[in-house]
């Protein structure tokens, strides 16, 4: 009871302090008032963190219209949904794989398995580079010049092809081909035989150059392929096929670059 007294008569000594600070101190309540707003006013609200840019890149804008223009004159100047006519005599059986700069042809000859790599074509123009002369005059210039355009060779196309002919339990032959129209030309022969594992280290004796050899032996390996079905009947083919080919995956390539600039 003692305590609770000491209690009420603080509070009561305490009121008239009170009651001065809020009736006779307005002063005092205005500045509070700013501050009380503040507090209950509706702070913004945090934007959540994304990745993506608010606009576009200029520069990815402008490639992105490049694209657009060169898909565009890609569908205009190819017959991109044409399917080749393969020869009915055509001895190979085709595995072509979207997005892939290569076919393979396999098939099966007298118990040997051949395979063939072909590769994109590649353009050979047939010119020489031409090379000044400091003591050559302006007329025996353009004298060679005029002989040059006359003698000058067409561009033609080529294939690199690459012919792996195994047996069983025997060694593999391995050609790398470059196919010209209506030619096939050998650059190399190399021959493997599966070794033990004392063996894999060792270097192998891969022969000479193919030009080194025998002229005999150059024609006697030229008929062996022709016979397998390396011929120019099938390299011309393969060159139509190829050029095709490329032009698909050269649009295909398009659209993937336009893809990804449009995310």
């Amino acid at each position: 009871m003692a305590l609770y007294a000491a209690a009420r008569r603080a509070t009561a000594s305490s009121a008239p302090l009170l009651r001065a600070a809020t009736s006779g101190a307005p002063r005092g309540a205005a500045l509070l008032r700013p501050l009380a707003a503040a507090v209950t006013r509706p702070q913004p609200r945090a934007m959540p963190f994304s990745s993506v840019p608010a606009t576009r890149p200029t520069s990815d804008t402008e490639l992105l219209s490049v694209i657009d223009s060169e898909i565009k004159y890609a569908r205009d100047c190819d017959d991109h949904d044409r399917v080749e006519q393969i020869p009915e005599n055509f001895p190979f059986k085709i595995i072509d794989e979207k997005g892939m700069n290569a076919i393979t042809l396999t098939r099966t000859y007298q118990g040997e398995q051949i395979e063939v790599i072909v590769h994109m074509p590649s353009l050979v123009s047939g010119e020489e580079p031409d090379h000044d002369n400091d003591g050559e005059n302006d007329d025996d210039k353009e004298g060679d010049s005029n002989q040059e355009d006359e003698g000058e060779k067409p561009s033609h196309s080529s294939i690199p092809l690459t012919v792996t002919i195994s047996k069983a339990d025997g060694p593999t032959l391995e050609f790398t081909c470059t196919a010209y129209p209506d030619e096939v030309i050998i650059d190399s022969l190399s021959v493997t035989q599966k070794s033990g594992d004392d063996e894999k280290d060792l270097i192998a004796y891969e022969g000479p150059e193919f030009n080194d050899l025998d002229e005999n032996l150059q024609k006697a390996f030229h008929k062996y392929l022709e016979l397998r079905g390396i011929s120019p009947m099938t390299t011309n083919f393969l060159h139509e096929y190829m050029i095709n080919k490329d032009s698909r995956e050269y649009l295909l390539w398009l659209m993937k670059l336009k893809e990804f600039f449009k995310q």
